[in-house]
């Protein structure tokens, strides 16, 4: 291995490159033996750990953190390889760590994003109940028998875009809703008026 590799000022970038292998092999090896690391933790530890919440990270936050430190590596290698290129020495490492993290967090917040948009979610829309939630009309009017597009946001935060009627009247674009009652095809809605509360609260939600 060439020397320069082993320079203190890349440490930093290979611990978080060494931490993301063995994460790797610890989640394999738990997925393997069927193994939960935080359950075999507290049984070895006289500590309680029931309430401490990171023992309990769901698989898409030990993903956020392996995409943050792998983003976190590479921008560190790659900052300094370039200055390496130019003046033949690595800067300290105190002054490359800052801006690899904010390199790290906007590729890693930018691959979060794109996975969830190919990435299906763990609930069928199907199966979302959006009956007494609030909406709003996000394109053109509905009227009986013309439906109007609305969109509204389930109990998960997903975002939604429904068809909807009113029951009599008009529902004007832009205007609040709440959904009553579902159809074959669309819901029915009916407007909350401005000086209702449930307006009041919508505005300050959104």
């Amino acid at each position: 291995m060439p020397e320069f590799l082993l320079d203190y000022n890349l440490m930093p970038f290979h611990l978080s490159l060494l931490f993301i292998i063995l994460l790797g092999m610890a989640k394999t090896v738990a997925f393997y033996f069927k193994l939960k690391p935080s359950q075999l933790l507290k049984r070895i530890s006289p500590y309680d750990f029931q309430n401490v919440e990171w023992l309990n990270v769901k698989f898409s936050k030990t993903l956020i953190v392996f995409f943050f430190l792998m983003n976190f590596s590479f921008a560190g290698y790659l900052l300094q390889f370039l200055i390496y290129s130019e003046e033949y020495h690595f800067l300290p490492a105190y002054y490359i760590i800052l801006p690899a993290l904010i390199i790290a967090i906007f590729f890693t917040v930018f691959m979060i994003h794109c996975l969830d948009q190919v990435i299906p979610p763990k609930y069928k829309k199907n199966d979302v109940n959006l009956l007494g939630r609030l909406a709003t009309i996000s394109s053109g009017n509905a009227r009986p028998g013309f439906s109007a597009q609305a969109r509204v946001r389930d109990e998960y935060g997903q975002l939604h875009y429904v068809q909807v009627e009113p029951e009599f009247g008009e529902l004007e674009f832009q205007s609040q809703i709440i959904l009553i009652r579902l159809r074959k095809s669309h819901y029915v809605a009916k407007k909350i008026c401005k000086s209702n509360r449930l307006f009041s609260l919508n505005l300050e939600e959104a």
